[in-house]
C-alpha cells in the first residue's frame, strides 16, 4: 500500500498532510505532520495540485478555504471534531450586541460557518500572541472554554468572555489521573495541552500546543514526561527522543475521529479522488478573512 500511495502521489502531484493525533502509520507516510497551525501554513505554501488531509473535517475545510484552486481530499469525510460545533446559534450576535469593541476570536477547531462570523482565528500555538496584538478590549473566545480560560490568565488586561465548549478528549483527563502518574513516575515532568481542565493545568510543569509540548520534550534535559494530550503524539515524540520515556493518563486520551484515517482509506481516496472537500464560495470568502488575519498576526 505504501508503494502504491507513493506512486499515486507522484502521478497526481499530491501531498499528504497528517495531524499528530492520526495513527502512527499515517504519520509515517505523510509529507507534513504537525498541529493545526503548522498544517494550515503547510497547505497554504504547498505547490501540490492535490492535498490529502488526514485529520478531521474542520482541517480539510480550512485547507480548502486557503487553497480554493487545489483539490482537497479527506480519507474519511465523517471524521469530525465535536468541539467545532459547540457554539449555540445566535450566541455571537448576542455578544456583539452586548459588548462594544468586541472581537470574536475563533479557535481554528471550528466549522467554516463559525469562522464566517469571527474576526480572527487562532490556534493553541498563537492564541496568546494574537489576542495581545488585537486592539479590542473585549474578546469573545469560541468555542473552547478551557483554552479561553488559559488565554485569559495569560492576557489579564483584556476581558475574555468564555463560551461553553470543550474538547471531549482533553476534558476527560482528570487531575486524579495525573496524580496517579506522578506517584508512579515522581521524576517525570507534566506537559499539558491548554484544552485540558484548569485542575490538570495546575499540576503541569509546561502548558502549550501539541507542537509546543513536543518541542519542550525534545529540548529538555529531563528524561521522563507525563503527557496530557491525545496519545497519537507518542509516535513522533518517541522518534525524536528514543532515550526518553513518555507516560499518558490512564485510560489513554484517544480521539476516535482522528483514528478513522487509515492507510486503506488514503490509498482509496488517492485512486478514486472521491471524497472531495467542498466549501461554497460565499462561505469560503468570508471564512478566509479570519484565517488570513491569523496567519498575518502570527508571523
Amino acid at each position: 500500500m505504501k508503494t502504491r500511495i507513493e506512486q499515486l502521489k507522484k502521478e497526481k502531484n499530491a501531498v499528504i498532510l497528517a495531524h499528530y493525533y492520526t495513527p502512527d502509520e499515517i504519520q509515517d507516510i505523510a509529507d507534513y505532520v504537525g498541529d493545526s497551525f503548522y498544517l494550515a501554513k503547510a497547505a497554504r505554501q504547498s505547490t501540490a495540485d492535490v492535498l490529502v488531509f488526514c485529520g478531521v473535517s474542520f482541517m480539510g475545510e480550512s485547507a480548502k478555504i486557503l487553497n480554493p484552486d487545489k483539490k482537497v481530499l479527506m480519507p474519511d469525510l465523517s471524521a469530525d471534531c465535536p468541539m467545532a460545533h459547540m457554539v449555540r446559534p445566535g450566541k455571537i450576535e448576542e455578544m456583539r450586541k452586548k459588548y462594544d469593541d468586541l472581537a470574536v476570536v475563533c479557535y481554528i477547531n471550528s466549522t467554516a460557518e463559525l469562522k464566517c462570523e469571527s474576526d480572527v482565528c487562532v490556534t493553541s500555538s498563537n492564541a496568546v500572541k494574537i489576542i495581545k496584538a488585537l486592539p479590542n478590549q473585549n474578546i469573545f473566545f469560541i468555542p473552547d472554554k478551557n483554552l479561553g480560560s488559559y488565554v485569559a490568565g495569560q492576557v489579564p488586561g483584556k476581558n475574555i468572555i468564555l463560551n461553553d465548549g470543550c474538547c471531549p478528549i482533553h476534558a476527560k483527563i482528570t487531575a486524579e489521573q495525573v496524580r496517579v502518574e506522578k506517584e508512579r513516575h515522581p521524576k517525570a515532568r507534566v506537559l499539558s495541552h491548554p484544552e485540558c481542565e484548569a485542575e490538570v493545568l495546575a499540576l503541569s510543569d509546561y502548558i502549550g500546543s501539541t507542537a509546543g509540548i513536543m518541542d519542550y520534550a525534545k529540548s529538555s534535559a529531563e528524561q521522563e514526561f507525563i503527557v496530557c494530550t491525545e496519545v497519537g503524539v507518542q509516535f513522533e515524540m518517541m522518534a525524536d527522543n528514543p532515550d526518553k520515556r513518555f507516560y499518558f493518563p490512564n485510560p489513554h486520551p484517544c480521539c476516535q475521529d482522528m483514528k478513522l484515517n487509515t492507510l486503506e482509506k488514503v490509498l482509496d481516496v488517492l485512486e478514486q479522488e472521491n471524497r472531495v472537500v467542498e466549501v461554497g464560495e460565499e462561505v469560503r470568502e468570508r471564512a478566509l478573512l479570519p484565517l488570513e488575519r491569523m496567519l498575518e498576526l502570527a508571523k
